[in-house]
């Protein structure tokens, strides 16, 4: 399964591809969309949601996963934020994906094992997870983060919940599924 991770940003949108191969999680692209902030607000969501159409349309992937919206202090920046994830959105439903949100915290504990991990630590994590070269930017560690996340997510999803009480399938079904 190859799962594209999306990082939103008003000035900077990190995406990070992965494919899940069984039990491999492989590296496929990583990288940044930066957009001038001396563009009309309008323009810079419209070069986000041409980037990301562009990107799902040349690495094909099954998943899409995007980071939930968080609150912040400041309102006008949330806004702002809330557009270009709206924009991203677009580009990755509109290219006929089904989108799923992770929280911050949930990619976090994902990576590193600590949901109150920085962003050094998802850094590192990630270029040990994938055997990656270098320590990627940022934003495109988070994206990768958030497409590990979504990995690992769907390796758990054969749990059940039955009484408030998770009982796990049949050994046999798991390993067929992952195989």
């Amino acid at each position: 399964m190859r799962i594209i991770g999306i990082d939103p940003g008003s000035r900077a949108t990190g995406y990070g591809v992965v494919d899940l191969e069984g039990q491999n999680l492989l590296h496929v692209a990583h990288g940044v969309i930066r957009v001038p902030s001396s563009l009309a607000q309008a323009a810079r969501l419209a070069k986000i949601h041409r980037a990301l159409a562009a990107l799902v349309a040349e690495f094909e992937p099954q998943c899409a996963v995007i980071e939930r919206v968080f609150l912040a202090r400041n309102p006008k920046s949330a806004i702002v934020l809330g557009e270009a994830r709206g924009a991203a959105l677009a580009a990755l439903a509109g290219s006929g994906l089904e989108v799923e949100e992770i929280s911050a915290r949930e990619v976090k504990q994902a990576v590193t094992g600590n949901g109150g991990a920085t962003k050094s630590d998802v850094q590192t994590m990630v270029s040990r997870r994938l055997g990656l070269v270098s320590v990627p930017p940022s934003d495109a560690a988070d994206a990768l983060a958030i497409a590990i996340g979504r990995s690992q997510a769907g390796r758990l999803a054969g749990l059940e919940i039955r009484r408030g009480r998770r009982r796990p399938r049949r050994l046999a079904d798991i390993a067929r599924e992952l195989s």
